[in-house]
């Protein structure tokens, strides 16, 4: 048998497939890129971030280092907000004097990277979320620049950056209790304020989700309606004291709102719900004026209203003043707060179509209860001053007043 040689693969050239291969993540050569740009423009923001614009640079990849090069002066180590090794620069954020003026041409360098790389809005929402969680690591005046750097980013509107991602890493229980995040977002509200609005920044509140619990952000010893006030006047911020009062208000009389309404659908003895209403009167001290318009609004929203019969409306709201007249008559006490729930029944019936016709009856009801004095009807008629629907009302009243005038003249 003749012997064949087997085929080699000697000088034969193999296709592969071509494969993507990841390059290993290199921060260090990174961080150390951008510090020598600072480094070799000396700080002047205007020169460095032109020389970022025109570098190569991988910052899909590193975008995270760069911001921590932009606080910091280099990159931290994984995990904590300490410096790593390596190259390191003196004209970072937190390397500054902590005042706005300072910080400012920061946040709009910031602003300028970010209109050519908005990706990087949430690397910078990454490193101010890892150094607002991490505020019991820096030094005061350090937790004062991030302030200043985190008002002023919201009032030059970074970029869309979002409150809600950014400050709600503040509620933390140690740092609140530490009382850390008071002073914190004390001297961010303070420089916010400088240059918007109080609805401004409540606005920002809201997209944080923070709005209505101002008080979260002190310590759980200090989170007393007065130790709120004695605080945000101390440190100069008037606004926020009025603000938070307003809510606290708002919270109180909506309770309050809540109870009546509760005994109301349980039909409870009348003496009780009067004296639930002192009781939350004397708590909260609401103004008479705002208790009349209180009661006048849960005794209507109890009525089970029909759609289309106008009859079986009237009925019903006739019935609802009637059973509760006791109830208005304990708080309308003088004829300025008679004349309030006149006004208050005015502008009801204006906006709601289907008691427009009923304005007469429920005024006559009411006077017929002693609710209403015949002397605040007759000052309504000729002397009101709510516009809503008063030429209407007015004429609607007529023959009601031309009785009461003729009676005042028999007797």
């Amino acid at each position: 048998m003749s012997s064949k040689e087997k085929p080699t693969l000697g000088g034969t050239r193999i296709k592969t497939r071509k494969r993507n291969i990841a390059a290993p993540l290199d921060p260090a050569a990174f961080s150390d890129a951008v510090v020598q740009i600072y480094l070799d423009n000396a700080g002047d923001l205007e020169l460095v971030a032109k020389n970022i614009e025109s570098s190569d640079l991988n910052f899909s990849r590193y975008g995270d280092t760069f911001f921590e090069v932009v606080f910091r002066g280099a990159r931290t180590q994984p995990g904590t907000i300490k410096l790593d090794e390596g190259e390191c620069h003196p004209y970072s954020i937190f390397d500054c004097e902590p005042k706005r003026e300072v910080i400012l041409p920061s946040v709009l360098y910031i602003q300028k990277i970010l209109r050519r790389r908005p990706f990087l809005i949430k690397n910078l929402e990454n490193v101010m979320q890892k150094f607002l969680q991490s505020l019991e690591l820096f030094e005061e005046d350090e937790r004062k620049k991030l302030a200043i750097f985190t008002a002023l980013a919201f009032s030059q509107k970074l970029s869309g950056l979002p409150p809600e991602t950014v400050l709600q890493p503040l509620l933390k229980d140690n740092l609140v209790a530490k009382g850390l995040v008071l002073s914190f977002v004390t001297d961010f509200f303070r420089e916010y304020l400088v240059d918007n609005s109080l609805d401004d920044l409540i606005s920002i509140l809201k997209r944080g989700k923070m709005e209505d619990n101002l008080q979260d952000f002190f310590p759980s010893a200090k989170r007393t309606p007065e130790a709120i006030s004695e605080h945000f006047t101390k440190e100069g911020l008037l606004p926020l004291v009025e603000y938070n009062e307003k809510k606290i208000f708002e919270v109180k009389l909506k309770e309050m709102k809540a109870a009546i309404t509760s005994q109301i659908a349980e039909e409870a003895d009348v003496a009780e719900v009067i004296e639930t209403v002192k009781q939350h009167v004397k708590e909260a001290k609401f103004p008479d004026i705002e208790v009349v318009r209180i009661l006048w609004d849960v005794l209507m929203d109890a009525v089970q209203w029909s759609g289309k019969n106008q009859q079986q409306n009237a009925n019903s709201a006739l019935r609802q003043v009637k059973a509760w007249a006791e109830l208005l008559n304990a708080f309308c006490t003088t004829g300025k707060l008679e004349l309030e729930l006149m006004y208050k029944v005015q502008i009801q019936c204006y906006e709601d179509a289907k008691l427009m016709k009923l304005f007469p009856e429920i005024i006559r009801s009411l006077y017929d209860q002693d609710v209403l004095a015949e002397d605040t009807i007759l000052h309504w008629f000729r002397k009101g001053t709510n516009p809503k629907g008063r030429q209407t009302f007015v004429k609607s009243l007529e023959a009601f007043v031309k009785w009461l005038e003729e009676a005042e003249e028999e007797e």
